[in-house]
């Protein structure tokens, strides 16, 4: 017998014409307005740690919320069509603000090699499918190398935090020549910014000109 499809974020039996989300939570996602507002929660996090031209993050995160449910099904569930369901949606979104800064390349945040063996996919970079999607630009997954296996930032600290992703990343030698091009760097969730703040910082030593899209601010 063939199982029904069950909302993602709500475990709601799905009708035909739904995918992955059900219409109800979908009307009640709490969507930001970051991308009319360059001085947003999500460009401030990042001031004076990274020089940044846009930053702006889809979704709002709260605990027991279904934004919680639904990244914790894309990192954790084996759900990676999760990530490419809401790029798909934030690129709609900011279709016109991705035009005007003129992207070159979306970047997908690294995990280290024995993470994504264990989880099978890198998360940021199913986010960034969905992106490239709907943006007609080109996705990377292996542009920058996750050189250190680190433990999960989530009880850590904000200067453990940035501890613990200092000089954890190198750029491929495949992908060097980023000099003046306009790179998205993409992630799951912006908290303090260490991670994107020091993936940034190594593709400016390139030369690159670099914003940040995150699925969440939590």
């Amino acid at each position: 017998m063939l199982l029904p499809n069950l909302c993602l974020a709500c475990d709601t039996v799905l009708f035909a014409h739904e995918s992955i989300v059900c219409t109800e939570c979908l009307y009640h996602l709490p969507l930001t307005d970051f991308h009319h507002d360059v001085n947003n929660e999500t460009a401030r996090q990042l001031w004076g740690k990274l020089d940044f031209e846009v930053a702006m993050s889809m979704l709002y995160l709260s605990k027991n919320s279904r934004v919680e449910r639904l990244i914790h099904q894309l990192k954790y569930g084996n759900r990676p069509q999760i990530g490419r369901f809401l790029g798909e949606m934030y690129g709609r979104i900011i279709k016109d603000i991705a035009k005007d800064q003129g992207f070159d390349t979306l970047v997908a945040i690294p995990i280290h090699n024995r993470k994504r063996q264990e989880r099978g996919y890198n998360q940021a970079f199913q986010f960034g499918m969905g992106l490239s999607e709907s943006l007609g630009i080109p996705v990377h997954e292996n542009v920058l190398v996750r050189k250190v296996y680190n433990v999960s930032q989530t009880r850590k600290s904000r200067s453990e935090r940035y501890e613990n992703v200092e000089g954890v990343f190198s750029i491929n030698p495949q992908y060097s020549m980023l000099e003046d091009k306009h790179v998205a760097l993409v992630d799951d969730i912006l908290t303090t910014g260490a991670t994107l703040s020091e993936a940034g910082r190594i593709l400016k030593l390139s030369g690159a000109k670099v914003s940040v899209l995150t699925i969440a601010r939590a």
